[in-house]
């Protein structure tokens, strides 16, 4: 009797600069309003482009905070998704997602669709941010309620002052001398310390 394979997240994580890109949110309320929120939160400086039948009053309140956000109330066409890098859909129509990502897949651009794994090239975990320190969490689309709340708990014990101990290692390492490999060693003896065992 064959071992049951064990089921394992294949996704490759990254992390991108999007004021350097252009994102594409296609839809106007709630779900559109927390993508856009998502994306603001962690990249200021976003360039995106809203467009919907209806936007809502909380997104072009949230837009009139950021310049570099536009919004477009029309219905989607094909070509709103030109010079664009990543697209978002954001509505809550089978027909029109299914059409926004089949015309992103023919243009070669990246897509996530709500709520609809099958549809999407990536996917936008939760996100855990102490200053510099940024930490993904995917569960592989099973359960944002799961990645939601091991975010919160990675939000309780990561300490404030994480980003205080960021900006005194990049001190250290810059003025550290001798090979790449070297400087891997000293620095693993300084982070020793952040590994804490309580096994007595």
């Amino acid at each position: 009797m064959s071992k049951k394979k064990k089921e394992s997240n294949k996704l490759f994580p990254v992390f991108l600069k999007l004021e350097s890109l252009h994102t594409l949110v296609v839809g106007g309320g709630n779900v559109g309003l927390e993508k856009l929120n998502a994306i603001l939160t962690n990249s200021p400086a976003a360039v995106v482009t809203v467009v919907a039948t209806n936007i809502s009053k909380k997104i072009k309140k949230l837009a009139e905070k950021y310049p570099s956000v536009s919004l477009k109330e029309k219905n989607f066409e094909a070509n709103d998704i030109d010079q664009k890098d990543i697209v978002i859909v954001a509505v809550n129509d089978k027909t029109t997602s299914q059409f926004v990502q089949s015309v992103a897949k023919q243009k070669k651009i990246l897509v996530n669709v709500a709520d609809k794994p099958g549809l999407c090239d990536f996917y936008l975990g939760s996100i855990v941010k102490k200053g510099n320190l940024k930490i993904a969490i995917s569960t592989n689309g099973k359960s944002p309620t799961i990645a939601k709340r091991i975010k919160e708990n990675l939000d309780d014990v990561l300490p404030k002052e994480i980003n205080k101990v960021l900006d005194n290692m990049e001190a250290i390492r810059k003025k550290m001398n001798g090979n790449f490999a070297l400087k891997v060693k000293k620095l693993n003896k300084i982070t020793k310390l952040l590994a804490v065992n309580d096994k007595k």
